[in-house]
């Protein structure tokens, strides 16, 4: 009896194993997903740049210690993104209403247009990468992407 009660937590210790060596392969993707996509943008845009956009254009707006926050980044290496973000045209800044110290970034229409056509890209990507899946296990691989997140 005791043979297999220790066969259960290495089992699931094996497979949290491979789990946790997946899971890294994922993040080096994302990574180079970031660096290919910043590059499509402009070919000096840093993956940093790349996220700040994407995160700036969802919320709809948002400020640079908003930005350090969520991204958690040194206040400098985001006021360097965000100038080279507003000197190649994808941001606008405005001083903020309730605190003239804050500045208000948005994105532009123009990288609005052109992260749509990123995000358009990398959804067909992962609808062909996924292809061989039912919905059941694409909300169920969700659920643990959401779990993690949660962490």
């Amino acid at each position: 009896m005791a043979a297999a009660e220790t066969a259960v937590p290495d089992d699931v210790d094996d497979a949290l194993a491979e789990f946790q060596g997946h899971l890294n392969l994922i993040f080096a993707r994302a990574r180079t997903l970031w660096k290919e996509s910043a590059a499509r943008l402009h070919p000096e845009l840093q993956p940093a740049g790349y996220k700040l956009l994407t995160f700036i254009a969802r919320a709809g707006s948002a400020n640079a210690h908003r930005l350090a926050d969520t991204f958690e980044m040194d206040k400098s290496v985001v006021s360097r993104q965000v100038r080279m973000l507003e000197d190649l045209g994808f941001l606008e800044s405005r001083p903020d209403d309730a605190d003239g110290r804050q500045r208000v970034l948005t994105a532009t229409p123009a990288a609005c247009e052109t992260l749509a056509d990123l995000r358009r890209d990398h959804a067909e990507r992962l609808r062909q990468t996924l292809s061989e899946l039912t919905p059941e296990e694409i909300r169920a691989a969700s659920k643990v992407f959401r779990l993690i997140a949660e962490i």
